[in-house]
């Protein structure tokens, strides 16, 4: 099993938020885990009709990696675009 293989079925082992949160910050540095949790957020306002250059200012990141967001979320099939819709309704 190749590195990323174990890592994605380590992640799908994890059913717990606690613990899913703990292992992220066991294997992500601090920035890594900070742009992580950045990255989500911006999807998150992307996808709740907040405009590109409102969320750069207020999460002080470049409009490039909101292009990327946005890019992914006008996906039809983009995983992330299922998984953060499905968060909304809960």
């Amino acid at each position: 099993m190749s590195g990323l293989e174990g890592l994605v079925s380590a992640l799908c082992g994890i059913n717990e938020p606690s613990k899913m949160k703990k292992f992220l910050q066991e294997i992500l540095t601090p920035a890594e885990y900070h742009d992580l949790a950045m990255r989500w957020a911006l999807m998150e306002r992307l996808l709740e009709g907040d405009t590109q250059r409102q969320i750069a200012a207020d999460l002080r990141i470049s409009l490039c990696k909101i292009t990327r967001g946005a890019k992914i979320l006008k996906k039809q099939e983009a995983v992330t675009k299922q998984y953060l819709k499905k968060r909304r309704q809960t």
